[in-house]
Parts: structure tokens; C-alpha cells; sequence
């Protein structure tokens, strides 16, 4: 249980940048032993909260107190020496050097000049079996470790600081379902021992199962404080962070109707990843894919688009073959593809906005062998206007976009390839997988809406997504994959988020139950 005193107490925060004020007034109560988790839309301040708690950022206004007391957090080292730790979304590892150079960076064991391996070595593994993980060793190099043992990493870091709060932002975005579920593991032994845990995401479930109270800012200040986890009900908190009833989040679905098919898949089998799977997605139709991570889903997208052969079945797109293993084909025909990991496998996170969008069409603005910039400039920004890509300068680099800018810019791409945003019908099928990752709850409602949008000017749609209430909110129909295979198929309006759990976690392997019963 928390204790009756906080042990951390912002009060009044303001910082201002040149013509944005970021926060404005921000208060935040955490107590020792607890998980207090932050949420707010793109842009409410969580990172420049973030920033002044870790000592990045000087408050203009406001204080800061420890155990009661005011403290000056003047550099990240001077929140490190009171014992607050931040471990970012994107991890600040060193993949070269070993476990335990990475615990120990910049306060190595060491003695005339010369570093203490084996004792470093042996606190190392105090930390990872004080976190549950002795069987990751201290010698190992961190580029070999998966995304989730990284993790574990960092948390032994901030503990080797003797850390008592540790920040977490989105640490679970790269981690499969089995992963997220220790690194909860991990959270909760953390609190046993009395650290405060921050913890930040947009995903709202793991609110429900991690947190304790939560913390809502919206456009830079506090709207609401210490909220109780699990009885808020989701409704009131998306309405906090958005200013919008959580009805309105999903674009209105249209009523049912013919529609001509655009994909057929047909016995699709990838040995070890799923096998006879066959469906078809219409014109105009939003497809969703529903499944725990692991069941296949993404492979099926991948092999769809030609990113991998399969052993047998067949892809068709308007009637005609999708050559096996050929991405090339597959976006000749008309087929897109928004991966999962957008900044790794789709974006050039140094380049402008601009280039990004138009990547995939290059060829269209080359001029005898000279790109035409203007036109190039001119394309990049009629579709930022077109997807409202936001700031709307295609100039800047595309790193410095928020998650739902930097996924409508790969939206933005196979439109300005095929001409699907003049309603030129060159993009015939577009698929998305876990198009909102990492992305909030209002950026997202402006994602669903683009979506839908597309789906309204005759394409079709094959969507991927781990959270069970987004497919059901914007997919006309759901495919549930479980193990591999398909075992249901119903209209998504006869379909509620318990049943597809249900499907997922115990239907009968091997079998697909018959559509709407």
C-alpha cells in the first residue's frame, strides 16, 4: 500500500518555450510503493513533465519536493543523486558493450584508473536477481538480448543509482504479450521493495492491470489527480484526455452492403506461423485481424504483401495473382503496406517529412534524371493538407512528428504512389498493422477517421491490431486467428470485446466456427 505522504510532490509547474507554453500549472502526487501512471494526448506535457523530473528541464515556475522537502533538480545527475531514474521509450543502451558496463555507465567499479570487472560483474547480477532475471548474464553483450531482457536492463541501471522513483515511458511498445506480462512481473516486485513506478502509456488496458492512480494532463495542464486505476471506467478517463465522449473516438460505421471483391486469400500456409488461411476483404471495406501476439496475424499481412513465400495458397487482388515473395508485384498491382514498426521498417526518421511521402514514388518527379523538388514539395505537402499532417511544414525532419503525424506520413505515402487521394483508384487494398501503436487517444480518433475515410473512396482494408476494442470499433468484419488458423469470422457489430477474448484464449484449435452465430 502507498504511503500516507507522498514521496514525490510536483506543485505548480509551468514551462514555457518560444510562443508555447507546455505546462501550465501541472501538479502530481506520487507515493512511494505505488505504479502512478501519466496519461494525456500527444503534446499535454507528459514528456516536458517528464524533462523536469528527470533534470533535463529547468521549471519556470512551480516546485519540486522529496519526502517533503525542496529539491533543485538542476541536471539529469542531480535527479539521479535523489534517486530519480527515467527509462525512455527508446532505450539508451549501448549495444556493444556488456550487461554490466551498461549498468554501470558513467559510475564504473573502479580503482587507480582501472575498472573492477569481476566486482562489477558480481553486483551486476545482484541487480538482475534482485529483478527476478539471474539468468541473464553479466558478460553478455546487450545487442544480443531481446527487447524485453533490454528492458530489465535499464531497470537494473536506474537501481544501481539506488534509485527510488523510476519513470517508464511506453516501456512495453516493442514487446510481445508474454513480455509485457514480466515486465508487469518485474513493476510489482519493484513496488514490493518500495519504489514508485511512473508509468506512462497509451495502451489503457495495461492502466487497468499496472496502475494504481492515475494522473490526466490535456494541453499542458492537470485535469485530473490520482484517479484509482482500475474503477475509473475508461470512458470518463479518454473523455478527460480528449474533451470528447469515448463514443465519438470511432468514425460512424456505414451500413452493410455489397461490395465488390478486392482481395482474395485462398489456403494460405506459412509452415510455423499459420496454415489454410482463406478470406476475402471487399471494396470499400475495413477488415480487422484479431488475435493474441504470436497467433499469426502479422505474418498473415506479411505474406499477403509479398514479404514472405509461403508454402502453399494463393493471394489474389482484383482477380489477378500476387507473385509469391514479391513486394515489388504486390505494390505494382496496387497494395500497400504501414508495418508495425514504423520508424524501423517505414520511416527515415533524418529525412524531411516530405521525402518520406514521396519514397515510394520518386520516379514520378524526376526530370531526365534530376528530381524536380517543386513538385516533389508540392505533392508532400497537398497530402499533409489532404491526411492534416500537423505542423504542416514537410520540410522538417519527420522525427521531430508525434506517433499519429509520422503514421499519416506513411499513409501519406501509398496515396501520392497510387493517387488514391484524388479518389484515382490506384491503391486498391492498404494494410495496417498495429497502425496506433504508440500513438494517443486523440491522434488516434484522427487516424480511424483518415481510415475510414479511405475506406469511403472504394478501398479496402486489412487491419492488424492488439487491442480487441479498436478492432472492433473500426472494422466492418473480424477474422479471429488463434494458433494460426482462423476459427471465427462475424460482422463486427455481432461481435463484443469479451467473446473475441474468448475466441482467442480457448476456442477449439483447428477449427473456424461459421460466421454471425
Amino acid at each position: 500500500m502507498p504511503s500516507p505522504a507522498p514521496l514525490l510532490r510536483m506543485r505548480g509547474i509551468v514551462k514555457h518555450f518560444p510562443g508555447v507554453r507546455a505546462l501550465d500549472g501541472v501538479d502530481l502526487d506520487v507515493h512511494a510503493g505505488e505504479v502512478h501512471c501519466l496519461l494525456g494526448q500527444n503534446g499535454a506535457g507528459k514528456s516536458t513533465l517528464i524533462k523536469v523530473l528527470s533534470g533535463a528541464h529547468q521549471p519556470d515556475a512551480g516546485e519540486v519536493l522529496l519526502d517533503g522537502r525542496p529539491v533543485r533538480l538542476a541536471n539529469p545527475t542531480a535527479a539521479m543523486r535523489a534517486g530519480i531514474a527515467t527509462i525512455y521509450q527508446e532505450l539508451d543502451l549501448v549495444d556493444g558493450l556488456s550487461v554490466a558496463e551498461n549498468i554501470f555507465l558513467g559510475h564504473e567499479h573502479a580503482a587507480l584508473g582501472f575498472v573492477r570487472r569481476r566486482e562489477a560483474n558480481r553486483a551486476a547480477a545482484g541487480l538482475l536477481a534482485r529483478l527476478g532475471h539471474p539468468e541473464i548474464h553479466p558478460a553478455t553483450e546487450v545487442g544480443r538480448l531481446s527487447p524485453a531482457r533490454k528492458q530489465v536492463v535499464s531497470m537494473a541501471r536506474a537501481l544501481s543509482h539506488n534509485a527510488r522513483l523510476i519513470i517508464m515511458d511506453e516501456p512495453s511498445a516493442a514487446l510481445a504479450h508474454d513480455e509485457v506480462a514480466n515486465l508487469f512481473r518485474v513493476i510489482r516486485e519493484l513496488t514490493a521493495q518500495n519504489v514508485a513506478v511512473v508509468y506512462i502509456s497509451h495502451r489503457l488496458e495495461e492502466i487497468r492491470e499496472i496502475g494504481d492512480r492515475v494522473t490526466v494532463l490535456k494541453d499542458g495542464r492537470t485535469v485530473a489527480v490520482g484517479l484509482p486505476a482500475r474503477e475509473t471506467p475508461t470512458a470518463e478517463i479518454v473523455s478527460l484526455m480528449t474533451g470528447r465522449d469515448v463514443e465519438y473516438v470511432f468514425p460512424p460505421r456505414p451500413a452493410p452492403a455489397d461490395r465488390p471483391e478486392v482481395l482474395r486469400v485462398e489456403g494460405l500456409t506459412l509452415p510455423g506461423r499459420f496454415t489454410d488461411i482463406s478470406f476475402t476483404v471487399g471494396a470499400g471495406e475495413i477488415v480487422g485481424l484479431a488475435g493474441l501476439v504470436g497467433s499469426g496475424r502479422s505474418e498473415i499481412i506479411e505474406t499477403i504483401y509479398g514479404a514472405r513465400r509461403p508454402s502453399a495458397g494463393r493471394v489474389l487482388l482484383d482477380g489477378r495473382p500476387v507473385r509469391p515473395g514479391s513486394t515489388r508485384h504486390a505494390v505494382r498491382l496496387g497494395m500497400g503496406l504501414a508495418p508495425e514498426e514504423r520508424k524501423a521498417q517505414a520511416l527515415l526518421l533524418e529525412e524531411p517529412v516530405a521525402r518520406n511521402i514521396t519514397l515510394a514514388g520518386l520516379s514520378r518527379y524526376a526530370r531526365f534524371g534530376w528530381l524536380d523538388r517543386r513538385a516533389e514539395l508540392a505533392e508532400a505537402n497537398r497530402l499533409a493538407e489532404v491526411l492534416d499532417i500537423r505542423p504542416r511544414d514537410v520540410r522538417r525532419p519527420v522525427k521531430t512528428l508525434s506517433g499519429g503525424n509520422q503514421q499519416k506520413a506513411v499513409l501519406a505515402r501509398w496515396l501520392t504512389e497510387r493517387g488514391a487521394a484524388d479518389g484515382a483508384g490506384g491503391l486498391r487494398l492498404l494494410l495496417l498493422d498495429e497502425p496506433t501503436r504508440g500513438v494517443d487517444v486523440g491522434a488516434r480518433a484522427e487516424l480511424y477517421a483518415v481510415i475510414r475515410d479511405l475506406a469511403d473512396r472504394g478501398i479496402g482494408v486489412l487491419l492488424v491490431s492488439s487491442e480487441v476494442p479498436e478492432v472492433l470499433g473500426l472494422a466492418d468484419r473480424v477474422l479471429v486467428i488463434r494458433e494460426g488458423r482462423l476459427v471465427h469470422e462475424a460482422p463486427a457489430a455481432e461481435l463484443d470485446e469479451h467473446r473475441v477474448l474468448d475466441l482467442v484464449m480457448v476456442a477449439p484449435h483447428g477449427t473456424k466456427e461459421g460466421s454471425g452465430d
